[in-house]
Protein backbone atom coordinates (compact mmCIF):
# COMPACT_ATOMS: atom_id res chain seq x y z
CA UNK A 1 0.00 0.00 0.00
CA UNK A 2 1.41 3.40 -1.07
CA UNK A 3 4.67 1.70 -2.01
CA UNK A 4 5.23 0.02 1.35
CA UNK A 5 5.79 -3.61 2.32
CA UNK A 6 5.57 -5.76 5.46
CA UNK A 7 3.05 -3.37 6.98
CA UNK A 8 2.02 -5.70 9.87
CA UNK A 9 5.68 -6.07 10.86
CA UNK A 10 6.11 -2.29 10.71
CA UNK A 11 3.08 -1.76 12.96
CA UNK A 12 4.25 -4.38 15.46
CA UNK A 13 7.79 -2.97 15.54
CA UNK A 14 6.43 0.55 15.94
CA UNK A 15 4.19 -0.45 18.85
CA UNK A 16 7.09 -2.15 20.63
CA UNK A 17 9.23 0.94 20.12
CA UNK A 18 6.46 3.24 21.34
CA UNK A 19 5.94 1.37 24.61
CA UNK A 20 9.68 1.35 25.37
CA UNK A 21 10.18 3.79 28.30
CA UNK A 22 12.02 6.98 27.44
CA UNK A 23 12.05 10.71 28.03
CA UNK A 24 8.63 11.15 26.39
CA UNK A 25 7.00 8.50 28.59
CA UNK A 26 8.56 9.93 31.73
CA UNK A 27 7.35 13.42 30.86
CA UNK A 28 3.77 12.25 30.29
CA UNK A 29 3.72 10.12 33.45
CA UNK A 30 5.09 12.92 35.63
CA UNK A 31 2.63 15.50 34.36
CA UNK A 32 -0.29 13.07 34.67
CA UNK A 33 0.51 11.99 38.21
CA UNK A 34 1.15 15.47 39.55
CA UNK A 35 -1.41 17.50 37.54
CA UNK A 36 -4.03 15.07 36.27
CA UNK A 37 -5.35 13.66 33.02
CA UNK A 38 -5.70 17.00 31.21
CA UNK A 39 -2.03 17.79 31.71
CA UNK A 40 -1.11 14.27 30.61
CA UNK A 41 -3.16 14.64 27.43
CA UNK A 42 -1.54 18.01 26.72
CA UNK A 43 1.91 16.44 27.13
CA UNK A 44 0.97 13.47 24.92
CA UNK A 45 -0.38 15.68 22.14
CA UNK A 46 2.71 17.89 22.30
CA UNK A 47 4.97 14.87 21.93
CA UNK A 48 2.87 13.52 19.04
CA UNK A 49 3.09 16.87 17.29
CA UNK A 50 6.86 16.72 17.67
CA UNK A 51 6.81 13.27 16.04
CA UNK A 52 4.88 14.69 13.09
CA UNK A 53 7.57 17.34 12.66
CA UNK A 54 10.22 14.61 12.54
CA UNK A 55 8.17 12.61 10.02
CA UNK A 56 7.77 15.61 7.73
CA UNK A 57 11.42 16.56 8.08
CA UNK A 58 12.60 13.04 7.29
CA UNK A 59 10.18 12.69 4.37
CA UNK A 60 11.43 15.93 2.87
CA UNK A 61 15.05 15.00 3.43
CA UNK A 62 15.78 17.53 6.17
CA UNK A 63 16.80 14.81 8.61
CA UNK A 64 19.45 13.75 6.11
CA UNK A 65 21.19 17.02 6.92
CA UNK A 66 21.47 15.95 10.55
CA UNK A 67 22.86 12.61 9.42
CA UNK A 68 25.41 14.19 7.07
CA UNK A 69 26.40 17.37 8.92
CA UNK A 70 28.18 16.95 12.23
CA UNK A 71 27.78 20.67 12.94
CA UNK A 72 23.99 20.65 12.45
CA UNK A 73 23.69 17.49 14.53
CA UNK A 74 25.78 18.96 17.34
CA UNK A 75 23.79 22.22 17.43
CA UNK A 76 20.42 20.47 17.64
CA UNK A 77 21.80 17.92 20.07
CA UNK A 78 23.11 20.55 22.50
CA UNK A 79 19.88 22.55 22.35
CA UNK A 80 17.86 19.42 23.08
CA UNK A 81 20.22 18.34 25.86
CA UNK A 82 20.06 21.78 27.48
CA UNK A 83 16.27 21.69 27.38
CA UNK A 84 16.11 18.22 28.97
CA UNK A 85 18.44 19.35 31.74
CA UNK A 86 16.30 22.46 32.23
CA UNK A 87 13.13 20.36 32.59
CA UNK A 88 14.93 17.99 34.95
CA UNK A 89 16.23 20.78 37.17
CA UNK A 90 12.76 22.36 37.23
CA UNK A 91 11.36 19.09 38.59
CA UNK A 92 14.22 18.64 41.04
CA UNK A 93 13.90 22.16 42.44
CA UNK A 94 10.08 22.29 42.49
CA UNK A 95 8.47 22.93 45.86
CA UNK A 96 6.79 19.98 47.61
CA UNK A 97 3.01 19.82 47.40
CA UNK A 98 1.23 20.55 50.70
CA UNK A 99 -0.04 17.38 52.42
CA UNK A 100 -3.50 16.33 51.30
CA UNK A 101 -3.56 18.55 48.22
CA UNK A 102 -3.32 17.89 44.50
CA UNK A 103 -1.57 20.38 42.27
CA UNK A 104 -4.05 22.07 39.94
CA UNK A 105 -2.97 23.25 36.52
CA UNK A 106 -4.53 26.30 34.82
CA UNK A 107 -5.38 26.53 31.13
CA UNK A 108 -2.30 28.60 30.37
CA UNK A 109 -0.13 25.89 31.92
CA UNK A 110 -1.80 23.30 29.70
CA UNK A 111 -0.42 25.20 26.73
CA UNK A 112 2.96 25.30 28.45
CA UNK A 113 2.83 21.54 29.05
CA UNK A 114 1.96 20.97 25.38
CA UNK A 115 4.91 23.13 24.34
CA UNK A 116 7.26 21.35 26.74
CA UNK A 117 6.22 17.96 25.37
CA UNK A 118 6.68 19.22 21.83
CA UNK A 119 10.16 20.60 22.52
CA UNK A 120 11.22 17.50 24.48
CA UNK A 121 10.57 15.43 21.36
CA UNK A 122 11.41 17.75 18.49
CA UNK A 123 14.77 18.88 19.91
CA UNK A 124 16.09 15.32 20.12
CA UNK A 125 18.08 14.66 16.91
CA UNK A 126 18.16 10.95 17.75
CA UNK A 127 14.42 10.84 17.03
CA UNK A 128 15.00 12.41 13.62
CA UNK A 129 17.73 9.90 12.80
CA UNK A 130 15.49 7.08 14.03
CA UNK A 131 12.79 7.96 11.50
CA UNK A 132 15.40 8.30 8.79
CA UNK A 133 16.85 4.86 9.57
CA UNK A 134 13.73 2.88 10.54
CA UNK A 135 10.93 3.92 8.19
CA UNK A 136 12.77 3.47 4.82
CA UNK A 137 13.26 -0.22 5.61
CA UNK A 138 9.54 -0.70 4.91
CA UNK A 139 9.39 1.32 1.68
CA UNK A 140 9.65 -0.55 -1.61
CA UNK A 141 12.84 0.59 -3.41
CA UNK A 142 10.97 0.87 -6.71
CA UNK A 143 8.05 2.83 -5.23
CA UNK A 144 7.30 5.88 -7.42
CA UNK A 145 6.15 8.05 -4.52
CA UNK A 146 8.62 7.48 -1.71
CA UNK A 147 7.64 10.71 0.08
CA UNK A 148 4.00 9.59 0.18
CA UNK A 149 5.05 6.16 1.44
CA UNK A 150 7.19 7.79 4.14
CA UNK A 151 4.33 10.05 5.23
CA UNK A 152 1.95 7.08 5.29
CA UNK A 153 4.22 4.99 7.51
CA UNK A 154 5.16 7.95 9.67
CA UNK A 155 1.49 8.75 10.14
CA UNK A 156 0.76 5.18 11.26
CA UNK A 157 3.68 5.24 13.68
CA UNK A 158 2.61 8.59 15.14
CA UNK A 159 -1.05 7.55 15.41
CA UNK A 160 -0.19 4.37 17.31
CA UNK A 161 2.25 6.31 19.46
CA UNK A 162 -0.43 8.86 20.29
CA UNK A 163 -2.82 6.11 21.39
CA UNK A 164 -0.12 4.71 23.68
CA UNK A 165 0.72 8.14 25.07
CA UNK A 166 -2.95 8.86 25.81
CA UNK A 167 -3.28 5.50 27.56
CA UNK A 168 -0.15 6.25 29.57
CA UNK A 169 -1.58 9.65 30.51
CA UNK A 170 -4.84 8.04 31.66
CA UNK A 171 -3.10 5.26 33.60
CA UNK A 172 -0.67 7.64 35.28
CA UNK A 173 -3.46 10.05 36.19
CA UNK A 174 -5.32 7.16 37.86
CA UNK A 175 -2.23 6.54 39.96
CA UNK A 176 -2.29 10.21 40.83
CA UNK A 177 -5.82 9.89 42.24
CA UNK A 178 -4.71 7.26 44.71
CA UNK A 179 -3.85 8.35 48.22
CA UNK A 180 -0.12 7.99 47.73
CA UNK A 181 0.66 11.13 49.68
CA UNK A 182 2.38 14.40 48.93
CA UNK A 183 5.80 13.00 49.83
CA UNK A 184 5.44 10.19 47.29
CA UNK A 185 4.41 12.65 44.57
CA UNK A 186 7.35 14.89 45.43
CA UNK A 187 9.70 11.90 45.41
CA UNK A 188 8.38 10.81 42.02
CA UNK A 189 8.71 14.30 40.56
CA UNK A 190 12.28 14.68 41.76
CA UNK A 191 13.27 11.17 40.71
CA UNK A 192 12.02 11.80 37.19
CA UNK A 193 13.77 15.18 37.28
CA UNK A 194 17.03 13.39 38.01
CA UNK A 195 16.40 10.99 35.13
CA UNK A 196 15.78 13.93 32.79
CA UNK A 197 19.09 15.49 33.80
CA UNK A 198 20.83 12.17 33.11
CA UNK A 199 19.08 11.87 29.74
CA UNK A 200 20.14 15.41 28.88
CA UNK A 201 23.76 14.67 29.72
CA UNK A 202 23.64 11.43 27.70
CA UNK A 203 22.18 13.28 24.74
CA UNK A 204 24.90 15.93 24.98
CA UNK A 205 27.54 13.19 24.88
CA UNK A 206 25.84 11.20 22.09
CA UNK A 207 27.76 10.73 18.89
CA UNK A 208 26.31 11.13 15.43
CA UNK A 209 26.86 7.62 14.25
Amino acid sequence: MFGTHDLPLFILSGVLLNITPGADSLFIATRSVSHGIRAGIAAALGISTGCLVHVLAAALGLSAILAASSFAFTVVKLIGAAYLVYVGLSLLLSKPSPPGTKAAIPETSLRTTFTQGFLTNVLNPKVALFFLAFVPQFITPSAPGKVLAFLFLGGIFTFNGTLWCLFLAWFSSRLGTLNIGARAVTWLRRSVGGVFVILGVRLALARQG
